[in-house]
């Protein structure tokens, strides 16, 4: 197995954990944008310390970090911050296996991303998965109670927030490894630590900004629920960590794809842990994303 698939694989449990630990802080305590900050407050010094241990020991200089990177990693850090506010915001619609799923389009926005603005040429096998990917969201989409027409379904709150989610983690996968390689670094693990520690650093900051302008409080309800949201920020640094090293090594849009072995994480959560009932035709929905996902993987053979 190559290194950058082992690494996606890890990224998508522990990402799995960690939306589980989300879903519960928004439905006790915190909002979405509370359950999002929990993610950064407790994340972002650990990153910082690892990364300034990390560097102390590797004899391969970093050099400074180019304005592109900073570029790179801020609008990738914006991305990620609104995907993952909107996929809280999305459990609170739908079961957490569904809205995991939904989430996953970011496989596909990636590789359109990819073409939109790096010129990657989608083969006809890659149409044939996408196409599958948004035939899995058109089934998925229904409404939560009855079928009702077409244009309801393509249009109903959870399609909107679950497609606008794969959009930001799509441009956030691309940008991460932009930046990385930005990096003159040739240690993957090393322009991985840095991407990470500086990211994280500014997601901190930005949302902390955020929530002291727009919901003060909230700040405090985030400190008082450290217990469980530390454990957000650990499973956080550990996923991240995993998702930036397979961008130094992957394309961006391969890596999510692999990163979708997440759904089976998600449907045990679901079940087990949250006792939510999954339908036969969200479950079609699933199976016909993962099929797209498997698509793309055979593509980058």
């Amino acid at each position: 197995m190559e290194l950058w698939i082992a690494l996606a694989m890890g990224a998508a449990m522990f990402q799995a954990v960690r939306f589980m630990l989300q879903k519960h802080l928004s439905e006790i305590k915190l909002s979405a944008a509370g359950a999002t900050f929990a993610r950064f407050v407790y994340s972002a010094p650990l990153a910082v310390l690892i990364g300034l241990i990390y560097l102390q020991f590797d004899v391969t200089p970093v050099g400074e970090l180019s304005g592109a990177f900073w570029l790179y990693g801020a609008i990738g850090g914006f991305a990620q911050i609104a995907g993952t506010v909107l996929t809280v915001m999305l459990f609170g619609r739908r079961n957490f296996a569904v809205g995991l799923t939904f989430k996953k389009t970011e496989a596909m926005m990636a590789a359109v991303i990819g073409f939109l603005f790096l010129g990657d040429v989608i083969s006809a096998f890659g149409f044939v998965a996408l196409c599958l990917g948004l035939a899995g969201v058109l089934v998925l989409s229904g409404p939560i109670k009855g079928e009702g027409p077409m244009w309801r379904r393509i249009l109903s709150p959870s399609t909107v927030l679950g497609i606008s989610a794969g959009l930001a983690f799509g441009i956030s996968g691309v940008a991460y490894r932009a930046a990385s390689l930005t990096i003159s670094s040739p240690d993957p693990f090393e322009r991985a630590i840095v991407t990470l520690a500086a990211v994280t650093t500014l997601q901190m900051v930005g949302m902390a900004i955020w929530l002291w302008l727009r919901d003060r409080p909230e700040l405090g309800r985030v400190f008082s629920t450290w217990r469980t949201a530390s454990f957000v920020g650990v499973t956080s640094l550990a996923g991240s960590f995993c998702w930036f090293a397979a961008f130094t090594l992957q394309n961006a849009a391969y890596v999510k794809a692999v990163g979708q072995i997440e759904l089976i994480f998600g449907i045990a959560a679901s079940t087990l842990v949250f006792s939510e009932k999954i339908t036969k035709r969200e479950i079609l929905g699933m199976v016909l994303i993962v099929a797209s996902v498997l698509c793309l993987v055979l593509l980058s053979h």
